[in-house]
């Protein structure tokens, strides 16, 4: 009997093509599809053309979820097609993290039926390969990184950081907090942000907009805000080292709204599970600059 394959392509009520894993039972970008997705989540909302263009020096993305790369080869693509007429070489650095290169290694197997690993499929394979690839041409210069392996766990020893200096932009796409509960905790939020540059804005988008989540980024040290609508989602969440970064910060109407959930507790371990707000937790986020300030 052969095993299960653990991924296969699905056709979205949209139209487009995209990867379902089957141990997950999780569909990659399920709204409008991988590309349209990964342009309005990612791409646009965290102004990557214009920020790697007004960047003196290099940029860096860090892309936390690589799963199939397509927010990764969306942003490089949409990054370089705004350089098109615009003189000098910009240069980014894309540093990818997953557990697995399995499920880009399928979509570069199924290609033709995604679409948006067209043009990059010599890239991709040495990504695969070696773990790391370089993309040049005369306008935008890309070193691709791909750092398999626990990502909480990187992120707790504070190793690598020849993996990349403190990046600009982080697209935050691993599974969801009900799947995967281990990349949305309270302390991973504040590992991360402790990764960040102080001196240098950075801007974090993700497809959630749980309350637990948001309220996880806060006590990371993170400002939060209401990010755009995307597929099935009619909000999603950013958040940045900056408030001026975040268009609709959350604000008093939302604090009062968490104090009476039910399930906004963060979580403090990798075990989900929902609770309403902790004493504890409800002074953290009173004190929270985004809400204390005058």
């Amino acid at each position: 009997m052969c095993a299960a394959q653990p991924y296969k392509i699905v056709t979205l009520r949209s139209g487009a093509r995209s990867v379902h894993s089957v141990a997950d039972a999780e569909t990659f970008h399920p709204g409008i599809g991988p590309v349209a997705e990964a342009e309005a989540l990612y791409v646009r909302q965290l102004r990557l053309p214009e920020r790697v263009l007004e960047t003196s020096g290099e940029f860096v993305l860090w892309d936390v979820g690589l799963g199939a790369a397509a927010n990764a080869l969306t942003a490089i693509r949409l990054v370089h097609e705004s350089l098109a007429t615009t003189r000098g070489v910009k240069r980014l650095r894309l540093v990818s993290f997953d557990h697995t290169g399995d499920a880009l290694a399928f979509a570069l197997q199924h290609r033709a039926e995604l679409g948006y690993l067209a043009g990059y499929e010599i890239a991709v394979a040495a990504l695969l390969e070696t773990g790391s690839t370089r993309i040049n041409d005369p306008v935008l210069e890309v070193e691709w990184t791909l750092n398999l392996g626990d990502f909480p766990s990187w992120l707790k020893r504070g190793e690598g950081l020849e993996l990349g200096t403190s990046p600009h932009a982080i697209l935050f796409d691993p599974h969801s907090p009900a799947k995967n509960p281990a990349m949305w905790t309270a302390s991973l939020f504040a590992d991360l942000f402790r990764r960040l540059d102080p001196q240098s804005p950075c801007a974090l988008a993700t497809y959630s907009r749980s309350t637990m989540a948001r309220v996880a980024m806060l006590l990371g040290g993170f400002f939060v805000g209401v990010g755009h609508p995307s597929g099935l989602k009619d909000e999603t969440t950013m958040a940045a080292n900056r408030l001026e970064l975040i268009d609709e910060p959350l604000g008093a109407t939302w604090l009062q709204r968490v104090k009476r959930s039910g399930g906004a507790e963060p979580l403090r371990e990798p075990v989900y599970q929902q609770r309403p707000l902790s004493p504890e937790t409800w002074e953290q986020l009173q004190r929270h600059p985004q809400f204390s300030s005058p």
